[in-house]
C-alpha cells in the first residue's frame, strides 16, 4: 500500500473523529500549525522522519512539542500514534487529504488558474466572483504563472481542466494543419 493510500485512511478516520467529537476546521489549523513547527526546524524534521531514531524517541519528542501547544486532544492522540509507528513522514499526504475532505464538508470547492501573467486583483475577483455563480457553492482561488501558457488562462477544478490557453490553441491549430494535407 502506497504512502498516500496510508495517510488516506487516516484523514478519513480523524475526519470522521473530528466531526464527531469537535471542530473539524479546529483539527485542520491544529494539523496545519504542527507541520509549520516541522518546516521551521530542519533538524526537528530531519530527526522525526530519521528511520534510525526509534520511534520511543520520536514519540517523546512529539510529546513535549505537543505539551507546548494549545493542540486538540483528537490531533494530539493521532500524532503521537503517528510517532509510535514510525509514520509521521505521512503527515503532509494526510494533511492535504484531510484538507480536501473538510472542503467538501463546507461545500467549498478549489480552483487551480494558471496564466501567463499575474492577475490583477480585480481580475482574479471577476473569475472568483464567476466560478461561484457557475457552481453555486463557495471557491477558492489558487493562482500560479506559467509563461509558456503565452496567453490566456487554464483552470483546474476538481479533476476537469479548462484550457484556453493561446498554447493550447496553437497546439490545436497544428494539428488540424497536420492531419487536413
Amino acid at each position: 500500500m502506497t504512502n498516500r493510500a496510508v495517510a488516506s485512511r487516516y484523514a478519513r478516520a480523524l475526519f470522521e473523529v473530528s466531526c464527531n467529537s469537535g471542530d473539524p476546521e479546529q483539527t485542520d489549523r491544529d494539523l496545519s500549525a504542527f507541520q509549520a513547527i516541522l518546516d521551521g526546524h530542519t533538524g526537528l524534521n530531519v530527526s522525526l522522519l530519521n528511520p534510525a531514531i526509534s520511534p520511543v524517541r520520536k514519540r517523546a519528542v512529539v510529546d513535549a512539542i505537543l505539551a507546548k501547544t494549545k493542540t486538540s486532544v483528537v490531533v494530539k492522540r493521532l500524532l503521537l500514534m503517528l510517532a509510535e509507528r514510525d509514520r509521521l513522514n505521512l503527515l503532509p499526504d494526510l494533511r492535504e487529504v484531510y484538507g480536501d475532505l473538510l472542503m467538501v464538508y463546507l461545500g467549498v470547492l478549489r480552483a487551480r488558474i494558471t496564466t501567463a501573467e499575474p492577475l490583477p486583483a480585480a481580475r482574479l475577483e471577476s473569475l472568483i466572483e464567476t466560478l461561484v455563480n457557475a457552481t453555486g457553492r463557495k471557491v477558492t482561488v489558487e493562482t500560479s504563472v506559467d509563461d509558456a501558457l503565452v496567453g490566456g488562462m487554464v483552470t483546474q477544478i476538481g479533476s476537469t481542466v479548462f484550457d484556453g490557453s493561446l498554447a493550447h490553441h496553437l497546439r490545436r491549430l497544428r494539428q488540424r494543419f497536420l492531419t487536413s494535407t
